[in-house]
């Protein structure tokens, strides 16, 4: 059993996470800027704050904590925000760790597939190189800030997260409305691939990482079975029960959206899982229509 620090862990991923390790006997820690929080500890990565004492004892770290990138438009500022939440707290975080007397032996840190772009219907596994873009350069900055973990001897995992499915956040809460009221449709020409992961695979990924001595570097998130946003729209309305007839044009969405259309809606990344099922892991969901199901409870 090991004693694990989270960052994120009030958001989707991390509550679903500290819920599954403490099942499983390992003690969970928060890393938090609420200074009020109990079993957690206080920091502030934009102030540089991080006291290293009170990591003392922690065995293995997930750092899941940045700003949502859906979370309005991409204007400099946000992009700003969003580059230097992902950056300068793992900057901040991985540099802690490397002064820690006794470190912690794991760090799982959490990166996208949007390190790929756009890549049409290439296939992509973790030893394909970086886009071209706004995501692809944050991804890669973000994974290099990890660095001085690495440095220091700490086995480092940059889990390249691919579009997670829940009911209770992310993508899929946000189109269950126009979906169920029956305005759901294709985005763009609907062949963009979109590379999905249920949560409940990702929580035993992570846990998966964390135990597995072999699994290092970059790791592609993703189930082995992507899917073209056209084959997604036409999933989710069979399950909903609803038609998908209303598509949403990719010049309307840029309109709506800005440059986060490209980068998020229309960018078309078809990845694989190699590494993970190179290392043993078993997907619990690897199948769109049943993992859909399994988190809309159909």
């Amino acid at each position: 059993m090991m004693k694990v620090l989270i960052t994120g862990a009030s958001g989707m991923v991390g509550t679903a996470l500290s819920a599954e390790l403490k099942a499983s006997g390992h003690e969970v820690v928060g890393l938090t800027r609420n200074r009020a929080s109990e079993n957690a500890v206080y920091w502030n990565p934009e102030a540089g704050e991080l006291d290293v004492t009170q990591l003392n004892g922690i065995e293995a770290v997930v750092h899941l904590a940045g700003e949502n990138i859906a979370a309005g438009r991409w204007s400099d500022k946000q992009k700003s925000k969003i580059r230097e939440s992902r950056v300068g707290g793992t900057k901040l975080l991985c540099e802690t760790l490397a002064s820690m007397e006794q470190k912690p032996q794991v760090l799982v840190s959490a990166s996208a597939i949007g390190f790929y772009g756009d890549r049409g219907d290439e296939e992509l596994t973790e030893d394909s190189s970086v886009g071209t873009g706004f995501l692809p350069e944050v991804c890669q900055e973000w994974e290099a800030a990890t660095e001085p973990a690495k440095a220091a001897g700490i086995r480092v995992v940059n889990l390249r997260i691919g579009v997670v499915l829940s009911k209770d956040g992310g993508a899929l809460k946000a189109m269950m409305f126009p979906f169920m009221s029956c305005l759901g449709g294709i985005v763009g020409n609907g062949k963009q691939y979109w590379s999905w992961i249920a949560l409940a695979d990702l929580v035993g990924v992570i846990a998966h990482a964390l135990q597995t001595d072999t699994v290092s570097g970059p790791v592609n998130a993703v189930s082995p079975n992507t899917v073209t946003n056209h084959e997604f729209t036409k999933t989710l309305g069979a399950v909903i029960g609803r038609p998908t007839i209303f598509p949403l044009p990719g010049f309307v969405a840029k309109i709506m959206l800005g440059e986060m259309a490209d980068g998020l809606l229309l960018a078309s990344a078809r990845v694989l899982p190699n590494q993970l099922q190179a290392s043993g892991y078993e997907f619990r969901y690897p199948e769109l229509k049943v993992a859909l199901a399994y988190e809309l409870g159909k």
